[in-house]
């Protein structure tokens, strides 16, 4: 069954003496704003590297190792720039309600008023009469004072800064028409005031960013589902045999906790008493219950289904599998991806242009109406005919005021970011863990997938099946009543080494030998000497002599190189070999003295992985350090061509192997489970690391897959191509939607209340095409 191993908690740690600090950041509207609050975070000592989410409104600060955590600093260094940040809450976090309260309050105020003056102008009538322009000037009033203060206060901070955004652009817009029409009512000029539009425009732009901040929150619903996992309390057992229910954030490891049929686990811990069946799948996605029994692992967050445990604790708090899990979660959700750098670099400049073409506008329009009319009538046969203010000067306010309003650097700001959410939230509810959004990238760039075999391809526990010794075999699979002298001595080499395969010999019934000098040369084999009171009997069993001769245990191709002789071996071999068994030899000096056959079953969902990665377009190869007929065997029944198998590799030859594929022009997956792995894992443009994965592997891995099966290597490579496919979509719409929209509003086609809707519109098409993302399948 697929287990959440220690590894996993393990391997989403940071490096010893790294600290992180989470901020919230008020004032962000676009993706300069991110830019310019990742540079200011970054410019304070002992900040090693800083990830800001534009969506979830939030900075992660990650700090140099060893540095003092300067949380004061990097708050300044924000405000400097204009926006206002505080270090971000359990509460916080987990509800979202710090970007939609005063969305919420804005509405209240600005929707009702907007009705009233559109019922009065549109329905009524009463644009033109002065009475009813009076009362438009004080509840527009009202509106941009109270609800378009969030507007001014960020466009000021902008200001002080020597920066902008869209505060800046909606505060322009809303004063210009607002300020326009209170000049016409006081000076007494007949013609339409545009209090109205003024006041649509702030609560336009609000239920904009109400409604953005809304599905911000839907796109967080994985990460806020892991935060809800584990419970508030648990039941502590007592040195009396009773049970004291404790906030779970009192536990301490050692401690005892008793479980109830029904109850999630509190926090991590092993098992004491009783068996039991748990539901781990919101961890790892798997559906199929775990069973468990004293001595296995519990995790934060999973349910216990049948019978009651007794736990004791074995981590908290931040320590937990579940916290680590989400930590991740919440790391790929703040980071960003190489292709956000053209929406960066884009929003840089967005906010002067628009300003430098609504000034423009406004004063072609305003100066030299009749030109603009004429270049306007012309181009409504090709569009729709519209009518700007007859006025000329109430044409260039206000053509302005729409130009400053249909301006939307968010969606370009939200197009990368919002994608990389919603895909790393669909990943981890697959149990699919993403380092970051550069992986997400990556992994939909991918054009070939290398497998390792042992524990990738194969299930990963290797089986002793039969031995040689001499020209006769033994049934190692079966009991045997006593080992023959080779084998004994293979057993005792083995007993030190945590090799799968050496670990499957060492279960073999054997005396303990003493040994000397012993050292495992990785990827090879086993050396040691055995001391003179063990040599004597053992040696002469295998008929050489009495002397501590040099010993081997290994791969036939290391004992090859060594210059040991395989020759009466050669039929053993080549038999179990076609079988698809791994061999590994005994030698003393150059002698061989016995051969063992390891047998790993093939995953049984390999072939249909294989099978679906290659209809996907993908290119598969498998790299071994088995020899060519084990590797061959094991390819036919994972479905590999044999052409795409490469057999004897030494684990230092692995990332060789993926460079020369990369050098062909292939982007590599390497999916491995090891420490031989490692090296291969960082070599290639993607490491895929399975459950099992040792420490170094989950370092080393853009992609972590807390299933153990394999089955998730296509589902991950197909989500990462769908999120790959909605930045791109989403950077043309953001992309296509400003260079059409700001020119149809300079030309007038376009009211103030239009473009406000718009604005708001190219948001919500962003967010909600990223969100499709969460149904994704495969």
């Amino acid at each position: 069954m697929p287990t959440i191993t220690e590894n996993t908690r393990k391997a989403q740690q940071a490096p010893p003496g790294r600290q992180t600090t989470e901020l919230s950041v008020a004032g962000m509207t676009c993706g300069n704003c991110a830019r310019h609050v990742n540079e200011a975070l970054l410019s304070v000592q002992g900040v090693q590297s800083a990830n800001v989410s534009l969506d979830a409104h939030q900075a992660t600060v990650r700090w140099q190792p060893g540095a003092q955590a300067d949380v004061q600093a990097i708050i300044q260094a924000v405000e400097k720039e204009g926006y206002e940040a505080e270090v971000l809450t359990t509460q916080t976090r987990e509800t979202g309600e710090h970007t939609l309260a005063g969305w919420r309050w804005n509405l209240l105020l600005g929707i009702p008023v907007t009705a009233l003056l559109m019922i009065g102008e549109w329905a009524l009538g009463l644009g033109m009469a002065r009475w009813f322009q009076w009362t438009a000037f004080g509840l527009a009033g009202l509106v941009q004072v109270l609800a378009g203060a969030r507007f001014y206060r960020g466009a000021w901070r902008q200001f002080k800064a020597r920066s902008s955004n869209m505060d800046t652009l909606v505060a322009l817009g809303s004063s210009t028409a607002f300020g326009y029409s209170t000049w016409a009512l006081l000076s007494r000029t007949s013609g339409h005031a545009y209090f109205m539009e003024a006041a649509s425009i702030i609560t336009l732009v609000s239920l904009g960013h109400w409604l953005e901040s809304r599905v911000s929150v839907r796109a967080s619903s994985a990460l806020r589902r892991l935060l809800d996992l584990a419970p508030a309390t648990a039941r502590r057992r007592n040195p009396d045999g009773t049970d004291t229910e404790v906030p779970a954030a009192e536990l301490s490891p050692g401690e005892v906790v008793a479980l109830r049929a029904g109850e999630r686990i509190p926090t991590d811990g092993l098992v004491l008493e009783g068996v039991s069946t748990l539901d781990e799948s919101m961890l790892t996605g798997e559906s199929v219950p775990v069973d468990k029994a004293p001595g296995q692992e519990l995790y934060a967050g999973t349910v216990n289904l049948t019978g009651p445990l007794l736990m004791r604790v074995t981590a908290i708090g931040e320590e937990t599998a579940l916290a680590h899990i989400i930590a991740a979660v919440q790391r790929a959700q703040t980071s960003r991806a190489g292709i956000q750098r053209l929406g960066d670099r884009v929003s840089n400049v967005f906010v002067p242009v628009v300003v430098a073409i609504a000034l423009a506008a406004g004063l072609w329009w305003g100066l030299a109406p009749e030109s603009a009319r004429l270049v306007h009538q012309w181009l409504a046969q090709f569009a729709w005919l519209a009518q700007p203010p007859e006025s000329a000067a109430a044409a260039g306010f206000i053509i302005a005021s729409a130009v400053l309003i249909i301006a939307c650097p968010c969606a370009m700001g939200l197009a990368t970011p919002a994608a990389i959410m919603a895909g790393s939230n669909a990943a981890a509810a697959r149990g699919i863990l993403v380092r970051d959004g550069v992986a997400l990238e990556k992994a939909g760039r991918v054009t070939a997938v290398v497998f390792d075999k042992t524990g990738t391809l194969t299930t990963g526990k290797p089986a002793v099946v039969e031995g040689w010794e001499g020209g006769s075999t033994v049934r190692l699979a079966e009991p045997a009543v006593e080992l023959p002298a080779g084998i004994r001595l293979g057993v005792a080499l083995a007993r030190h080494s945590n090799h799968p395969i050496s670990q499957a010999l060492a279960k073999l019934a054997g005396p303990d030998v003493a040994l000397t000098d012993w050292r495992e040369q990785a990827g090879a084999g086993i050396v040691a000497r055995l001391t003179p009171s063990a040599a004597r009997p053992l040696m002469l069993a295998v008929g050489q002599g009495t002397s501590p001769a040099l010993c081997r245990l290994g791969s036939l191709r290391w004992l090859r190189e060594s210059g040991v002789e395989l020759g009466t071996g050669e039929e053993f071999i080549r038999t179990w070999s076609t079988k698809g068994a791994t061999l590994i030899g005994v030698a003393v000096d150059h002698m061989l003295v016995g051969l063992v056959a390891v047998k790993d079953t093939v995953k049984p969902g390999a072939r249909g992985v294989v099978g679906q990665l290659q209809r996907q377009g993908l290119k598969t190869y498998m790299v071994t350090g088995d020899n060519s007929l084990t590797a061959a065997s094991i390819a036919q029944q994972a479905g590999l061509a044999t052409d795409t198998v490469f057999a004897e590799v030494r684990p230092d030859q692995k990332a060789g192997f993926v460079k020369r594929l990369q050098e062909q022009g292939e982007r590599v997956a390497f999916v491995g489970d090891g420490i031989n792995d490692a090296p291969a894992l960082e070599q290639a443009d993607l490491g895929i690391a399975v459950s099992r994965a040792s420490d170094i592997a989950r370092e080393a891995a853009d992609l972590i897959l807390l299933k153990s099966e394999i089955e998730a290597v296509p589902e991950s490579l197909g989500l990462a191509r769908a999120t790959l496919r909605t930045i791109h979509q989403n950077l043309f719409w953001a992309f296509f939607y400003n260079a059409v929209g700001i020119p149809l509003a300079a030309l007038g086609f376009m009211s103030p209340i239009l473009c406000a809707a718009a604005m708001g519109l190219s948001d919500l098409v962003v967010i909600g095409n990223a969100l499709r993302l969460r149904h994704w399948r495969a």
